[in-house]
């Protein structure tokens, strides 16, 4: 029978702790050399513990026997351990930090590309605030488990085998009282730190939806102001933190208990340990340097299996981290297809396209045929599926059933992948730059722009006079979604943002709702008569639009209208 069947899991709850433990084992693999020297530095100062404990013994001796000149020789001893304890637990401290940010980042870093290269329907079921937590809180507490506590355990129990043979040389029952009375305590913290796994979990579910709910209403202020909904936002902030106080009460319930117990056998030692001496001094067994020797070992044999009983928890709060890190990795990749290399402009041939969100059906037999160069605009009432549409053509989301290929004016085609994106530009609707410069935002469409194919895009766009009229032009500085900008403004840098890739097919979905009739024609026929312009596929519900288009498709009932 294994350890998880005997702790009482279920067949599934032990599939997915192997899986958590197998990734732990294989992540930590690069990183077992530097774990190992931390390791090795925390046994140098737990040998230099018990170099010290027998000093002070032997100080004690010397100095009732009267012998000066070997008590100031034994002082030295004692005093010089002090100052290398300090010196070794400053470079532990350091190395330690080190590395523990070094392995924290790692898994942040992996996690965040793999969200990133998930698929994004798959992603998009974790709400922000999760996933940040998953990324901060998750990610530290498995480093700091594996860097500080893994290690902590192996010296600990290093300790626990060198001082207890050295109390048993001294005295074979104080030495055997303090190993049996020890793991008793073990053992029930133990059985508390099973309770404490589903508490720690819920401990940071509770989080994640207490720092969910501060991103959504910090990210919807206006939202919430607009609706004067100030009064509900801290009373459901507060109804939150009370939740999350139950959980941190009672997880912290638990760990206390424990460590009240662990505590209580730790004293219960000391005191056989001071009263067993007391005895044999009475009894002329014994001087007061070996009684002296006896309560610091005892000690030493306690500290270490009261210790290890206070990491069970952190290791349970390890397992619990893991699996909520393991549930993010095991994200399918979205599939990047080798295609050919297109030139020109990029046409889009969707044949027999269907798509549901779980039992809803949103498109179905959708068959459309973007021709290389074409201007079309897709049409249709608000909710009808066009922007599901252009997720599909993007490969954000995956068709059900039909297919979808792109091709170009010579014949070479490529089915759709992620891969795909490298020749398109795409406008999506509503605010979508970020915190940083004009133009660290228009970058983010070409990194590598040059200052000519910057200034062509935001004249393409219609904000090249708005930008340069800016205190410090394209380095101006914006907020959060664009603050400082008008929303014409910051759509017309998400449009400039677009043009300087110089994508084969340009997607705008209602990328010019904020802009005046005039400036979006302006923009519009900027891009219709650029020479070799690409592919434009444009969703709008303007028909001063439809001038510049070849033709317009309308969607109804999740189908193109014929």
């Amino acid at each position: 029978m294994s350890f998880l069947t005997k702790v009482g899991l279920s067949d599934d709850r032990k599939k997915v702790q192997k899986q958590n433990i197998k990734w732990l084992l294989q992540y930590t693999k690069p990183y077992i050399g530097r774990i190992l020297l931390v390791t090795g530095i925390n046994i140098a100062l737990t040998v230099l513990g018990l170099i010290m404990v027998f000093t002070s013994a032997k100080i004690i001796r010397v100095a009732t026997a009267h012998a000066k000149a070997s008590l100031l020789l034994y002082i030295k001893i004692y005093i010089g351990s002090i100052l290398l304890v300090q010196i070794i637990q400053v470079i532990y401290s350091l190395l330690r930090t080190m590395l523990t940010e070094r392995f924290s980042f790692s898994i942040r870093k992996q996690l965040y590309e793999r969200v990133l290269r998930a698929h994004w329907q798959e992603a998009q079921k974790y709400h922000t605030g999760d996933l940040m937590t998953r990324l901060t809180s998750d990610a530290g507490m498995i480093a700091d488990g594996v860097v500080g506590t893994i290690p902590e355990m192996i010296t600990l129990v290093v300790e626990l085998v060198l001082v207890f043979f050295s109390l048993f040389l001294q005295s074979p029952p104080l030495a055997l009282f303090a190993l049996v009375i020890g793991p008793m305590a073990l053992l029930v913290s133990w059985w508390l730190g099973r309770k404490l796994k589903g508490l720690q979990i819920k401990v940071q579910q509770s989080e994640s939806a207490y720092r969910s709910f501060l991103q959504e209403s910090m990210a919807n202020l206006v939202v919430m102001k607009a609706f004067a909904n100030e009064d509900y936002a801290v009373d459901k902030l507060a109804d939150l933190r009370e939740e999350r106080f139950f959980w941190v009460f009672k997880k912290t319930k638990y760990g206390t208990i424990s460590s009240t117990i662990i505590s209580m056998s730790f004293q219960l030692g000391y005191i056989v340990a001071f009263a067993y001496g007391a005895l044999l001094i009475s009894d002329g067994v014994i001087d007061y340097s070996i009684m002296t020797l006896y309560i610091g070992l005892v000690n030493r044999v306690q500290s270490p299996i009261m210790q290890l009983a206070q990491q069970i928890p952190r290791i349970v709060s390890v397992l619990a981290s893991a699996e909520r890190v393991n549930e993010l990795l095991t994200l399918e990749e979205e599939p990047v297809l080798e295609g050919a290399a297109l030139t020109g402009p990029v046409g889009v041939r969707m044949k027999n396209v269907s798509f549901a969100y779980a039992d809803d059906p949103v498109l179905q037999k959708v068959n459309l045929d973007v021709k290389p160069g074409e201007t079309i605009a897709i049409v249709g009432e608000s909710g009808i599926g066009k922007t599901t549409l252009i997720r599909v053509i993007l490969s954000m989301l995956k068709a059900d059933e039909g297919e979808v290929v792109f091709y170009d004016a010579d014949g070479k085609s490529e089915t759709a992948s992620a891969g795909s994106r490298r020749f398109m530009s795409y406008v999506p609707q509503g605010n979508t730059l970020i915190s940083g410069s004009i133009r660290e935002n228009i970058a983010m469409g070409k990194h590598d722009a040059t200052e000519e194919e910057i200034h062509a895009a935001l004249e393409q766009a219609c904000c090249l006079s708005f930008v340069e009229s800016l205190p410090q032009g394209i380095d101006t500085q914006i907020g959060e979604k664009g603050y400082g900008l008008s929303e014409g403004q910051a759509q017309r840098i998400a449009i400039a943002r677009a043009l300087v890739r110089k994508g084969q097919l340009l997607i705008l979905d209602e990328a010019t709702s904020a802009l005046d009739e005039d400036t979006e024609l302006s923009v519009l026929k900027g891009i219709h008569t650029a020479k070799q312009g690409p592919t434009c596929i444009v969703i709008t519900h303007r028909r001063s639009v439809l001038k510049y288009c070849n033709r317009e498709v309308r969607i109804k009932e999740g189908s193109i209208e014929k």
